[in-house]
């Protein structure tokens, strides 16, 4: 059985369809997977206390389901993933410090201490994708996510934060030799 894709936009976000977004839906349709690609609700600041709410009761992310998130989605997905099961994620330009930003302490997201081990168990895959010149996360912060999760790991080269890319065939790639 094929997984459907839930994706889940980073913060500042005015509309999913950002970037390569609307092509990595387009792609997926084409390979014949189910996908959830919406705007979620406050995505500007992106707060946990609506988010996680929104994936369980909205999207209906259940076991059978894959979460694909980019920066603060990933955030999120990471989250989530503590406490439900998910047939996996994939981390794109994810962090787990609030990077002493002010809108990043208001989403909620490290209010709390990791459970690694709980993100881990509840999933089956878990892939950490980043740039190797990311401009607003350290390296330090995929390092240290890497070590917690053991995630498959592709870092790219000159991906910086991928915002400025319209398709993702590195991502693409990931997923049809993983589902």
């Amino acid at each position: 059985m094929k997984p459907r894709f839930i994706y889940m936009h980073g913060n500042q976000t005015t509309h999913w369809s950002f970037a390569w977004a609307k092509w990595l839906e387009r792609e997926l349709k084409t390979l014949g997977y189910d996908t959830f690609f919406e705007t979620m609700p406050d995505s500007i600041i992106a707060r946990k206390e609506y988010w996680l709410p929104f994936l369980k009761d909205q999207a209906k992310v259940t076991e059978d389901d894959v979460i694909i998130g980019w920066s603060t989605g990933a955030v999120a997905a990471m989250r989530y993933a503590e406490n439900n099961k998910i047939a996996g994620s994939v981390l794109i330009s994810p962090c787990y410090t609030d990077l002493d930003d002010e809108l990043e302490k208001q989403s909620g997201y490290y209010d709390n201490p990791w459970n690694w081990e709980a993100i881990r168990s509840n999933q089956s895959s878990i892939a950490l994708i980043y740039g190797d010149d990311d401009p607003y996360i350290k390296q330090a912060e995929f390092e240290e996510i890497a070590e917690y999760l053991e995630p498959a790991v592709l870092k790219i080269t000159g991906g910086k934060h991928f915002i400025e890319q319209n398709e993702f065939p590195e991502l693409l790639s990931y997923i049809r030799q993983t589902y």
